[in-house]
């Protein structure tokens, strides 16, 4: 009988103590289920990537660590490497016989990008994982496709097929193997959205006022702020209302046969009372239209940020925080990121950009730069965060060694910010609540200027936050010199009264 049809009992395995049908393994001479024979770990020994041959689940062995003769174990008849209990080719050289097979073209010819991708992929830590992807449909059509049409893969090239998840995780695979350069892919798809709905419009006012207020206002704006970083998602959704808006306001002119220069201020009341979208973002852009001399005589209300809004629950704060800060069952990453909201008001897109860098330890406390001054971090919160420097693992295929704080799923990128939401919800924290709720009430406490360095906020958001707090910090400078003035006559007072007993003794 085959070793399918025949008969195996079910028996505890030697690896993970589960009950299971298996066979008894040569390398150890116990009993090894289905699931653990064939699994690749990273070793707890030696700290490779290989089948597991022993150990438990959170130290398995490799079989070097295991029985270190060499003569027990047979080689790889490729690579003549690997050391296993037969001769038959190992996952590595399966790997990479596949990977051959799918990135060369019909000419016979292999791109040096793919070979640069090909190179990595073989010497990830499991490389039966990399064979599972690489076995999925979607998978070998998108690189059959780009190996068909494109000899010189770029991002131009691959830009101009269609975009999918698959697409875009390969990008990024081909980006951390050093074979396409860096870039940011979120503002390269929103210039493209932004020109796609230009490109909608004829030539004339309509179509030159929209590139200008687009290209030349929010896109230089935007490029402005970055300072070398990359678009954060909420940065591109707003992005996109604003273009979206001014568009919509287009396009119900033009449905009137109206223009801007033609549109009066009667026409943009009767556009207002329709209820549109996004009608602040829309004002914005009839604004900027008249100080730009595309439209004259109109005006639109701007609204102006009157405060949080939504309750801010202090007790529910703290009650979250001690859970997180005492709850070993819960993920030291979902542990971090829920403290910086609740304890420093920190929003999810700067915790998701945070790096290694930003954890520093001089022979020291811990400290953690959020803003220009760095901010010491409290016991046990220190701990949470250096163990997050020194567990912390991308879940991706490609082994993946950046200095990502919260590395995400694709190879070289943090976690989305969409994700981390999900993941801190899953936890019980309200992300944009709890952040309010942290935020109103060190902006009380604080004055505006030290809330801005040590949070890294910037100073007029720091006082709006104070104003809708009702801190009163507008006597903190006078109040600092004051108190400097007191220590210095305090000591000024007592080192004349220590004055006369020494020149006495002399």
């Amino acid at each position: 009988m085959c070793q399918t049809c025949r008969a195996r009992p079910e028996r505890t395995c030697a690896i993970c103590g589960r009950k299971g049908r298996g066979n008894l393994s040569r390398a150890i001479n116990k009993h090894v289920c289905d699931r653990c024979k064939g699994h690749w770990v990273v070793c707890s020994g030696c700290g490779t990537g290989a089948v597991v041959r022993g150990g438990t689940p959170d130290k398995p062995l490799c079989a070097r660590c295991v029985n270190p003769d060499p003569t027990f174990w047979k080689r790889c008849r490729i690579c003549e490497i690997t050391w296993q209990l037969t001769t038959a080719p190992c996952t590595r050289c399966c790997l990479d016989r596949r990977l051959r097979e799918v990135f060369t073209a019909a000419d016979g010819t292999t791109a040096p990008e793919l070979d640069r991708l090909r190179e990595k992929l073989i010497r990830v830590d499991h490389p039966n994982y990399a064979i599972t992807w690489l076995r999925k449909a979607n998978v070998q059509e998108t690189i059959r496709a780009v190996v068909r049409e494109h000899p010189v893969i770029t991002h131009n090239a691959l830009d101009a097929m269609p975009r999918s998840k698959t697409l875009d995780h390969f990008r990024s695979m081909l980006v951390h193997a050093g074979a396409l350069e860096p870039r940011d892919e979120r503002l390269v798809r929103l210039e493209q959205r932004v020109h796609g709905i230009i490109d909608q419009y004829d030539k004339g006012d309509h179509r030159q006022a929209l590139h200008g207020y687009a290209v030349w206002h929010l896109l230089r704006r935007l490029r402005t702020r970055l300072k070398g970083t990359f678009v954060t998602d909420q940065q591109a959704i707003n992005l996109r209302l604003h273009v979206t808006a001014a568009d919509a306001f287009l396009r119900w002119l033009e449905a009137r046969g109206q223009t801007l220069a033609t549109c009066t201020q009667p026409q943009v009341e009767a556009w207002a009372a329709t209820k549109p979208s996004y009608v602040e973002e829309a004002s914005g852009f009839i604004r900027w239209a008249v100080a730009h001399r595309y439209a004259h005589g109109l005006s639109a209300p701007a609204l102006r940020w009157t405060g949080p809004a939504g309750p801010h629950d202090q007790d529910r704060r703290w009650a979250d925080a001690r859970r997180l800060l005492h709850d070993d069952t819960l993920a030291i990453a979902d542990r971090v990121a829920g403290l910086l909201i609740l304890l420093y008001a920190q929003k999810v897109s700067s915790i998701c950009q945070l790096t290694t860098d930003h954890v520093s330890r001089d022979d020291g406390p811990i400290r953690l730069h959020l803003g220009s001054r760095p901010i010491t971090l409290p016991e046990p919160v220190d701990a949470l965060v250096e163990e997050l420097v020194a567990t912390r693992r991308a879940d991706t295929l490609l082994s993946s060694h950046s200095t990502w704080l919260f590395p995400g799923r694709q190879a070289g990128q943090p976690l989305h910010e969409s994700q981390m939401i999900r993941r801190l919800r899953a936890v019980g924290v309200k992300p944009r609540q709890s952040r309010n709720t942290a935020l109103f009430t060190l902006a009380s406490q604080i004055p505006a200027a030290i809330l801005a360095k040590v949070l890294g906020l910037h100073r007029s958001v720091a006082v709006q936050w104070q104003q809708a707090s009702g801190g009163d910090w507008m006597a903190y400078a006078a109040d600092v010199a004051t108190r400097n003035s007191r220590t210095v006559g305090d000591a000024q007072e007592a080192s004349v009264e220590e004055t006369p007993s020494t020149t006495s003794q002399v």
